[in-house]
């Protein structure tokens, strides 16, 4: 028998389900220490952007089938589209939970609907989840705080852009502890950029490969189980590259060994690196060598007679 899963499509939908009061249809600060219902277990497709801030362990969130990495002091994101699942574990405790819920139609036309894609954190994993010292926290709340004065205050003509400055600034914030996140956690990135090392040299390698077709991001970040935003983010904060243009490196490097190898035609090239067409490498070698393969093969020959 299929699960059912709640359609979270409105704001008011979000509080009634937890017996919270709706001041705004558009936004709402989340604070389940308030809340007058206890939801046991549900799953939720979201219509709405969400962001948590979990303080206890009296639920687990889930993304997907994966429960998230810490459970205390842990901010969760969901954007429109994705199904998140809350499971309680205890009917007598209620989840310290705080957050913001607010509607995608509420920032049409602002900056910070133009902007949110810049805050890849709304896609990551479920085990990316952003963990916080008790300073940061503290820089969270504020934010919710300055948000939820703002959502009681009468309306005026300055209400909606102080509630959009003050999320984008939470935001913000979010986006500056991932960045302190990715640096504290030096050891496990390096892991990762091993990892992403050996799977692209193996890809290259593999001559049985059906598919031969140029490697994406998303392949090697399904390689090591993280989501391609946050893979991307990572690997761009260890190398100072893309993973793009980390990806297209080591391709102009293959290519550049395979041309000098003089037993490969440019046909068998182009398709051993994985390009549909041998004319797409042609342009991709010329855009990064300035030369096509052919004018970089006969220099490589004519220094080699000089030599």
């Amino acid at each position: 028998m299929t699960e059912e899963i709640m359609q979270l499509d409105s704001i008011k939908k979000y509080n009634d389900l937890y017996g919270l009061d709706t001041l705004h249809p558009s936004v709402s600060i989340v604070n389940l220490t308030t809340a007058t219902n206890i939801v046991n277990h549900i799953k939720m497709n979201y219509g709405i952007y969400a962001l948590y801030l979990k303080c206890n362990h009296a639920c687990a969130i889930q993304y997907g089938r994966k429960t998230y990495d810490y459970q205390e002091g842990t901010i969760v994101c969901f954007a429109p589209g994705q199904i998140g699942e809350v499971n309680t574990f205890d009917d007598e405790i209620k989840p310290e939970v705080y957050g913001i819920i607010f509607d995608p139609s509420f920032i049409k036309g602002t900056n910070l609907s133009r902007n949110i894609n810049k805050y890849p954190f709304f896609s990551y994993n479920v085990s990316e989840s952003l963990h916080l010292s008790e300073n940061e926290r503290r820089s969270i709340m504020l934010c919710l705080e300055k948000i939820q004065l703002e959502i009681e205050h009468e309306i005026d003509k300055h209400s909606k852009k102080l509630i959009i400055m003050n999320i984008e600034l939470l935001l913000d914030y979010c986006q500056r502890f991932y960045d302190r996140q990715f640096a504290t956690r030096e050891t496990i990135n390096k892991d990762v950029l091993q990892q992403f090392e050996k799977f692209i040299n193996e890809y290259f390698e593999d001559d049985k490969r059906i598919n031969r077709k140029l490697p994406t991001v998303k392949y090697f970040a399904d390689k090591i189980c993280l989501s391609p935003n946050y893979f991307g983010d990572m690997i761009k904060k260890e190398t100072g590259k893309s993973a793009k243009d980390y990806i297209q490196y080591v391709i102009l490097e293959k290519a550049k060994s395979y041309i000098l190898d003089t037993g490969y035609s440019m046909n068998e090239i182009s398709s051993k690196l994985g390009f549909r067409y041998p004319q797409h490498f042609g342009r991709f070698f010329k855009k990064h060598m300035g030369e096509t393969p052919s004018e970089f093969r006969k220099k490589s020959d004519y220094t080699k007679k000089i030599f």
